[in-house]
């Protein structure tokens, strides 16, 4: 069976789930292009812990961690059901650091069911969440990834979910905010050395500066961008699906491994 792709979403505000645009278009677009895989494991920004933890429920709950929005976006459901067989499989490759299966206080969070939603709307594939180790650094998130690779070729879509530009506080509430001069800095850095398959300067991203500094000013968004990253194989390219920043300081960037 041939592999399947790995991909990054920048997932952007969960509202984008009520709200559609030109990048929940080009995510719908490249669902309709994917092959169905078995199951799916995602890698999203918003379940930081001490340590490796994965979903292992068979019926994973839809997490709204978040506050200050409708009630309609609250009452969205992502009812996928959850696979105890992957979560003990990725539980054998983790090698570096034990692995904790949890089975009742996640689910599936909205870094991860705002872009399913998306990809596959039926909500019928089986879904596991990987949550980031707080205790790693970039180098080791990168590492970690690897171990994991090889689920790619066991009929697993692994997704990554994040933003690789990302900062609330420098938000502009308006749709037609001019980006930030940094906020393009910094992804325009991103896409370069993504598309050149240069990754250790992505690795040591705070080398850059002032830029960096504003575009992750906490690195739980960027984190997930390195995961497809470490699993890119030397024969495979990287292609960005969508780009954009949003509200000045939000950075859309998606891309697919393959």
């Amino acid at each position: 069976m041939d592999r399947h792709p790995v991909l990054f979403f920048g997932h952007g505000s969960p509202m984008y789930v009520l709200q559609p645009n030109r990048y929940t278009q080009a995510w719908s677009d490249l669902g309709e292009r994917l092959r169905r895989p078995s199951s799916i494991l995602v890698i999203s920004a918003h379940w930081l812990t001490r340590g490796i933890w994965l979903t292992s429920s068979g019926s994973p709950q839809t997490i709204h961690d978040f506050g200050g929005f409708p009630q309609a976006l609250f009452d969205i459901q992502y009812p996928a059901p959850g696979s105890p067989a992957l979560a003990n499989r990725v539980q054998e490759l983790v090698r570096s650091s034990s692995v904790i299966l949890e089975e009742n206080e996640w689910g599936i969070d909205h870094g991860a069911w705002s872009v399913l939603k998306y990809i596959y709307p039926d909500a019928d594939i089986p879904v596991v969440q990987f949550s980031l180790d707080a205790s790693l650094d970039a180098s080791g998130h990168y590492r970690l990834a690897k171990e994991i690779a090889p689920l790619r070729d066991e009929d697993v879509l692994i997704i990554a979910s994040g933003n690789v530009v990302h900062n609330l506080s420098q938000l502009k509430r308006t749709e037609d905010a001019i980006p930030y001069p940094w906020a393009k800095s910094f992804n325009q850095f991103f896409a370069q050395h993504l598309l050149a398959k240069q990754h250790q300067p992505l690795l040591h991203w705070q080398d850059q500066g002032e830029a960096a500094q504003l575009a992750v000013p906490t690195p739980e968004h960027y984190w997930p961008a390195l995961y497809p990253l470490a699993m890119q194989d030397q024969g495979e390219g990287a292609e960005i699906i969508v780009d954009g920043i949003e509200m000045g300081s939000m950075g859309m960037l998606s891309y697919i491994i393959q």
